[in-house]
């Protein structure tokens, strides 16, 4: 109701009594500008047709309220495409989840600690293949978990050497058990080992699936909130795999060079056209690599906000940057292709789309892809501390202690607002310099 007064989302993600120091949730539910479940379902047809136009302007004005999150972030992160029914969004989730159940079952085979309700945070297994002999590491993975995990592994063994896949995957298990155990400890949700161990299982059938990338350190941070939206483990698989669809070049490492690199390169940029003071004294500071924005970039402001607020942050870049042919570019290519058949030639509805998304296809198709709004927002956080880096930072321990006091301290809206300015300055004076550079 309008005039109702804001409520506090913190009490869908209670915070555990004794962490004290964690940053202060500034989203509030807001009556009128939330996107609410009754305005989320009247944008559904009867037979569930969804016109997503008319949610993405109120997700990025208020965000979604805590009820409807998950199932709201499965369409703005491309699970589901809006122009399908109740009925084919339902045959999609059933095959989704067998395939998931699949997997699961495939890693289960090799692990038997996968879908134990269990997790290890000590490697079982050497690098040439051999499973770890060491009493202390042994008692720590085989503590509250049926059956050795060493005679786990010779048994695996017994079917002849380990080939390179199963050795590597095998050596990441317990990095990511090590992560989960970290990650978001202050919440209530994960008191329990259920949730942890799901968290677990998730990640290491994602690092079995996903050969190039395996598992990286920050994808617990990324994954964790799907664990706490959607209560099916599959669903939940489904929408972290969405957004790793976005951003598993920042993860994908070669010999010579990390993912997260080209999107650092891509600041610098950004920087250099909208503020080129900053960009030389950083330059000057020996920090033109921008290496001190990696966690910035890499899980999307987890760190710099609360919990709830970098919820919050999300949705509204997702609905900024939503694209309603997601969907088909994200399915298998004969599914998308046969899906996309009677829409073909038909163009994306200006509307369907998100106001970032709007401001890309305004300035035309480029050979490209377009930047996401994500660099823009690190730009627009270095835009706003400008003056005190510009004044205060002398090296670059200062630039990171500077960085570092915007804990907790940034508020999500604004900070949005901030980079679709930066984005359409930036646009604006490439297309510029662009028409100037023509022959």
């Amino acid at each position: 109701m309008w005039g109702a007064p804001a409520e506090p989302a913190d009490g869908y993600y209670e915070v555990r009594p004794e962490c004290t120091d964690v940053p202060k949730t500034k989203f509030r539910i807001k009556p009128g500008k939330t996107l609410s479940a009754r305005k989320w379902r009247a944008a559904f047809t009867p037979e569930g047709y969804l016109d997503i136009g008319k949610t993405l302007g109120r997700i990025q004005r208020g965000g979604v309220h805590p009820s409807i999150r998950g199932e709201v972030w499965e369409f703005l992160l491309g699970c589901y495409d809006p122009k399908s029914t109740f009925d084919e969004r339902d045959h999609t989730r059933e095959r989704r989840r067998l395939q998931y159940a699949q997997w699961k079952e495939g890693c289960r085979e090799i692990f038997p600690v996968i879908g134990s309700g269990k997790f290890i945070t000590a490697p079982v297994i050497t690098e040439d293949g051999q499973p770890i002999q060491d009493p202390i590491v042994l008692q720590e993975t085989n503590s509250g978990i049926h059956g050795s995990i060493s005679h786990m592994v010779k048994k695996l063994l017994n079917n002849g050497a380990l080939d390179k896949k199963v050795i590597q995957w095998l050596l990441t298990l317990h990095q990511i058990g090590l992560d989960v155990v970290r990650t978001d400890r202050t919440l209530v949700f994960y008191e329990k080992q259920e949730h942890l161990s799901k968290l677990w299982d998730i990640l290491a059938v994602y690092a079995w699936i996903d050969e190039d990338v395996g598992y990286c350190q920050g994808m617990s941070d990324l994954c964790s909130p799907m664990i706490m939206l959607l209560n099916d483990e599959a669903d939940a698989f489904w929408c972290f795999e969405r957004l790793m669809r976005r951003l598993r070049g920042n993860f994908r490492c070669t010999e010579s060079s990390v993912g997260v690199e080209a999107q650092l390169g891509n600041l610098a940029a950004v920087t250099q056209v909208i503020d080129p003071k900053l960009h030389q004294h950083l330059e000057t500071l020996g920090g033109g690599d921008y290496l001190f924005a990696v966690r910035m970039l890499m899980v999307l402001f987890r760190r710099e906000f609360s919990f709830c607020d970098s919820l919050y942050l999300w949705e509204m870049m997702w609905a900024l940057e939503y694209d309603p042919d997601s969907f088909h570019m994200y399915e298998e290519p004969e599914s998308a292709d046969e899906k996309a058949e009677g829409s073909k030639g038909k163009a994306k509805s200006f509307r369907q789309c998100g106001k970032f998304e709007r401001e890309n296809m305004r300035n035309g198709k480029s050979s490209e892809a377009p930047l996401p709004i994500s660099v823009f927002l690190v730009a627009s956080v270095l835009k706003d501390k400008s003056s005190k880096l510009l004044q205060e930072a002398r090296g670059l321990d200062d630039v990171v202690k500077i960085l570092n006091d915007i804990t907790g301290n940034l508020d999500a809206k604004k900070a949005c607002t901030g980079a679709m300015k930066l984005h359409k300055k930036y646009l604006k004076k490439v297309c510029s310099f662009l028409q100037y550079s023509k022959p």
